[in-house]
């Protein structure tokens, strides 16, 4: 086999130094942001030298056109401390709703985990080899425990984090945009990196920090080890849940609203201040698009590694003790993050945007250059840290894989992601024919516009899925359910960049809304759009690689989980499997009815609200009077805190159910199906939303002779498209994005509680809830002397029929059942002969 060039000692240190170097990273690019002053400019009295000019020869636009500096700043500071407040309010109500839903859960973990071997605190011969001795299943439930609410807290934290850099970064990008759409996009870029950089930085550090410290304990046990390990994905993609839910019911209500009364009814701007729903609206870019996005992709990242760690603990690498092979997954994500930062300053140093139209094409190559840059990342680091040729767990076998082999399964899942990415830019960007195409069906009306969006979202599915087909079918092929984990990572492993550019839209989105609100220039909003506008299409390009990453993720957990529950094949044939793949297969649709209902209904609170604001307050139109923003903050909190519930409780208690009940073989066809499912249903509706969005962007900007032809604003088929967007609105920024979540938690889940299913859950059992039944008094029990007794009293035959229900013995159920049929007809008989009148009541009594 070969040993790896690098030592144990150098991955101990390269890891945690990429780490801090990531953080650092983080903190001077938030210093660079913070040298943006929210406060006014004092100029040289009478002069304009230099310190006035952004460096492209044009003073600030407030100064040429006599607007009062002091005013507009001390304006965007409010707006901003606004919009803070409201996200800062909303968080710290979910996360108390969280927290409680974390300790519970943690506690469920724990006593399932424990139970697989009734609590014992001996050691156990290991599954994987039955001469070595393993750490109790209690060792287990303890380490997975600790695991997941680290997990939990590290996506919270992550999440909370990138909000609150979101909404310090908003309104100092549109104080930068009076200098310049360059000075604008570095501010808001740096932002975004800041997200990026903490984010992979602390999932990277946490993971490595636990994995040391449960090392201490789990000795030589590295199968335990790593199998604790999973509740730490676990943990974070529980809360990415909430976090995608609440978050995209909160800004789509408040956007669905803000939009049907204040555009369509009221003919007003998007942002006007008059709109009682903007302030709402605003937040909701934060929660929903810069936390609930943070935490998803986090846990993407988190169940990746995990995924792949699993996998390899019980291979050549865990059962060779080869600590620098077993930590790859790691090290690919370290390469990542030095890989991003040089990344980053090709937007921010190396090269100067000056006109709008190079905003877009900064963003793509930061893409291109990142890919390019760590594919030679990951070569260096699979030669150096893999030996030539090692063994992988494959279904009951034995693999050989070579490193070249596992190289070119992280290369394949790196540019599958870039592949995504750019599939999607041209289904949704509106420089390309398809949006085009849906902003000239607005011409005939919204009912056009929403088909010919329905129809761009179907076809946008077709490359993305190939693309994902072949990366799983070379990496399978390499190096079985591993190569598919590291495949996952190897998307995954730019995460920096691509949160930066996730990150990037929402805050150029806000700093407009904020640029509007405060009167500003409409030169300004013009270039705060321009940002906005590709910050729309390298979101949906960033929901591209999420889906991408979690239909890889997913796959890469059912690997793990069909290995930990020790399922020898999967067997669609068999009916257990297929009925399961069919349930599965249907739970996105009913995850995707509950997510839309939910926007619906808590849309219509807001639709009705800001009417009632309009019609009530008098001089709201004419701009004399301020409308009551909190109202319409409450409504959208406390909508969204209320209808994430239900989604949460389908995708939590799915695998539970359908694990107890059902058993192993049938949870795999459930994972399976939601998988197939739901990877088309997420891209669909994710580019169709985006579609429509800048369709009606296209309109509003008029910037060709056919966008003119639709336009202006206010026009009928600005109208059409305003629709569109609306609906759309709910399927990319809640649906769309929560569905990589239901099908990646769910197989987390199903990992985690995997040893649980396999040792209590069985397909027999949902029979035995027919236990209250066999055990009621209409069951032969109410006879003193039942001759199907074979002669045993009514307390002997109670404690047998209690003995026979725990053995579980499915013969004996069946008979009971029919024995069940056959009294109930003879009692039946009896009462339709009785003579009439000779009921007593007091039999009934005596019975009782």
């Amino acid at each position: 086999m070969g040993a790896a060039l690098l030592p144990d000692l150098g991955t101990e240190i390269f890891i945690p130094v990429c780490a801090v170097i990531g953080i650092a990273f983080a903190l001077f690019q938030w210093v660079l942001v913070s040298q943006v002053k929210l406060s006014p400019v004092s100029p040289s009295s009478g002069s304009r030298d230099s310190s006035n000019k952004n460096g492209y020869n044009d003073y600030l636009i407030e100064e040429e056109e006599g607007l009062n500096d002091h005013n507009v700043v001390l304006k965007c500071a409010e707006i901003q401390n606004a919009i803070s407040e409201g996200a800062t309010s909303f968080l710290f109500t979910e996360y108390k709703y969280v927290g409680i839903f974390m300790v519970a859960f943690a506690a469920l973990i724990f006593v399932f985990l424990g139970s697989v071997e009734g609590f014992s605190t001996k050691p156990q011969p290991c599954s994987y080899d039955s001469q070595r001795t393993c750490k109790p299943a209690l060792a287990t439930a303890a380490f997975s425990t600790i695991s997941f609410l680290l997990g939990a807290v590290t996506s919270v934290v992550s999440g909370f984090l990138g909000m609150k850099i979101a909404t310090y970064a908003n309104a100092r990008t549109t104080l930068e945009a009076r200098k310049g759409v360059g000075k604008a996009f570095i501010v808001a870029f740096r932002s975004g990196a800041v997200m990026g950089f903490l984010l992979a930085a602390n999932g990277l550090v946490v993971l490595f920090i636990t994995i040391n410290v449960f090392k201490i304990y789990y000795g030589e046990d590295w199968g335990g080890l790593f199998e604790s390990i999973t509740g730490y994905g676990l943990g974070g993609s529980s809360m990415a849940l909430f976090g995608r839910v609440g978050g995209g019911i909160y800004t789509k209500a408040a956007d669905v609203g803000a939009d049907l009364v204040g555009k369509v009814e009221r003919n007003i701007p998007e942002d006007d201040p008059r709109n009682p729903a903007v302030i709402a609206d605003n937040v909701g870019d934060n929660v929903g698009d810069i936390a609930g996005m943070g935490s998803d992709l986090f846990g993407s990242y988190a169940e990746a590694s995990c995924a792949a760690l699993v996998v390899a603990s019980i291979s050549s690498f865990g059962i060779d003790h080869d600590f620098t092979g077993m930590l790859y997954p790691l090290l690919i994500s370290s390469m990542g993050i030095v890989v991003c930062l040089i990344t980053t300053l090709f937007a921010t140093d190396f090269f100067e945007i000056k006109e709008v139209t190079e905003i877009e094409p900064a963003l793509k190559k930061q893409l291109i250059i990142s890919t390019v840059l760590m594919t030679v990342g990951i070569a260096i680091i699979t030669f150096i840290s893999v030996p030539a040729t090692f063994t992988i767990f494959n279904f009951g076998t034995q693999k050989v894989v070579h490193n070249w082999q596992l190289f070119l399964c992280v290369s394949v899942g790196l540019w599958a992601g870039l592949i995504i990415g750019f599939v999607t830019e041209y289904y949704t960007s509106n420089a390309y024919s398809p949006v085009q195409d849906v902003a000239d069906s607005c011409r005939t009306g919204a009912a056009t516009n929403v088909i010919f969006g329905l129809a761009l979202g179907y076809k946008s599915v077709i490359i993305p899925i190939f693309a994902i087909a072949v990366s799983i079918y070379v990496s399978f092929s390499f190096a079985a359910m591993y190569g598919v984990a590291v495949a996952a990572l190897g998307m995954l492993s730019t995460i920096a960049t691509g949160l930066a550019i996730d990150a990037y839209g929402p805050i150029s989105d806000n700093a407009g809304g904020i640029a509007e609100m405060a009167g500003m220039s409409h030169r300004i909003r013009e270039r705060t759009d321009a940002l906005d506008a590709a910050g729309n299409t390298t979101a949906a390009i960033g929901k591209g690689f999420a889906i991408g990453s979690a239909a890889l993720v997913s796959l890469a957990l059912f690997g793990a989980f069909v290995s930990r529950a020790s399922i020898s094949k999967v067997d669609v044939l068999t009916p257990k499997v297929f009925i399961g793949l069919i349930v599965g297969a249907m739970l996105p649709y009913w995850f995707s009815a509950m997510t839309m209902k939910s926007v619906g209904s808590a849309a219509l609170k807001m639709v009705e609200e800001v009417r009632r604001q309009f019609n009530t307050i008098p001089g709201l139109m004419e701009g004399t009077a301020k409308p009551d923003y909190a109202t319409c903050v409450k409504i959208s909190t406390d909508a969204s805190i209320k209808e994430m519930i239900p989604p949460g409780a389908l995708v939590m208690l799915t695998p539970l159910v359908v694990g107890i009940f059902f058993g192993v073989e049938t949870l795999s066809g459930v994972l399976a199906g939601s998988l197939v499912s739901g990877v088309q249903i997420a891209i669909s509706a994710s580019n169709t939303g985006g579609a429509w969005d800048n369709a009606k962007k296209y309109i509003e900007a008029g910037a060709s002779e056919h966008a003119r032809t639709l336009g202006p604003k206010g026009s009928d088929p600005h109208k059409a498209a305003v629709i569109g967007d609306t609906i759309g609105d709910p399927l990319k920024d809640t649906s769309g994005p929560s569905l990589n979540i239901l099908i990646k938690l769910m197989a987390v889940e199903s990992l985690v509680f995997a040893p649980f299913f396999a040792t209590h859950g069985r397909s027999e059992r949902f029979l035995i809830v027919l236990r209250a039944i066999i055990m009621s008094n209409f069951g032969g029990l109410e006879n003193p002397a039942n001759p199907e007794w074979d002669g045993r009293t009514r307390e002997e035959e109670i404690a047998w029929r209690k003995e026979m229900l725990a053995k579980g013995d499915l013969a004996w159920l069946k008979e009971m059942l029919a024995k069940l049929v056959k009294w109930q007809a003879q009692e039946k008989k009896e009462l339709e002969e009785a003579p009439l009148g000779l009921w007593d009541p007091r039999d009934d009594l005596e019975h009782n």
